[in-house]
């Protein structure tokens, strides 16, 4: 593993944990970052991961965050953008309060990130930015806009991040995951074995990427189950 240390915002009990638990095999020290911290202190214990408190939308937050981290010599190489925020219905029944929150924390929250992790990388000539995208980054489903416009956006700051910091040495990926993630609130179905995606396998990818020589880098990467139709 070329990298030392690294942020995931927007952690959870899902991908997040099982992408932070490869990187602390590998001898990686990991920071999680999320609204609320108190879902994360189990997994916190049991792994020494370190964790922040960070609303990803709001620019003060996310300031502090990153100088938190400097302060606590975890200051980033590696970061992951995982957050996202949906809401559903016909356009005319949207609540343009809700999908102004959709778009903030989807897109506009991982040019924030992206922006203070980019700040600490340039000086050293190397890092990696990986986001998480969907479905909806490629597709834009019915009564389904705001997730949509928030992931489209997160890919094509993706694709310009990459095109500009590439040649910098920083690695930008985009991960395209496509199908329903496997979790306790979401158990797959005994009828259709491996009919989701499996978190553990989903990080597996993202370690392979960040292992990757810098003669052949990945931009983007589609995951999805065997049976998903696409």
């Amino acid at each position: 593993m070329p990298f030392k240390s690294a942020l995931i915002v927007g952690a959870g009990s899902g991908l997040s944990a099982s992408l932070a638990k490869l990187m602390l095999k590998d001898g990686m020290q990991v920071a999680l970052a999320a609204r609320s911290t108190t879902k994360l202190k189990e997994f916190a214990d049991l792994t020494g991961a370190r964790t922040f408190e960070c609303d990803a939308a709001q620019v003060y937050d996310v300031e502090k965050l990153f100088g938190d981290l400097d302060a606590a010599r975890l200051t980033p190489d590696v970061v992951v953008y995982n957050p996202s925020y949906r809401v559903r219905g016909p356009l005319l029944e949207l609540d343009p309060a809700e999908v102004e929150k959709t778009l903030a924390i989807t897109a506009f929250g991982g040019f924030l990130v992206a922006q203070q992790a980019v700040q600490r990388m340039l000086p050293k000539g190397e890092g990696a930015l990986l986001f998480t995208g969907a479905s909806a980054s490629v597709k834009g489903y019915a009564q389904s806009a705001p997730f949509a416009m928030g992931k489209f956006a997160l890919r094509g700051l993706a694709q310009s991040l990459a095109r500009e910091l590439g040649p910098q040495g920083i690695h930008v990926a985009h991960f395209v995951i496509d199908g329903g993630i496997r979790s306790t609130r979401r158990p797959p179905d005994p009828d259709k074995p491996d009919a989701m995606l499996d978190p553990d396998a989903i990080a597996e990818t993202y370690m392979q990427t960040l292992k990757q020589p810098r003669s052949a880098w990945s931009f983007e990467v589609e995951l999805r189950p065997w049976v998903e139709k696409f």
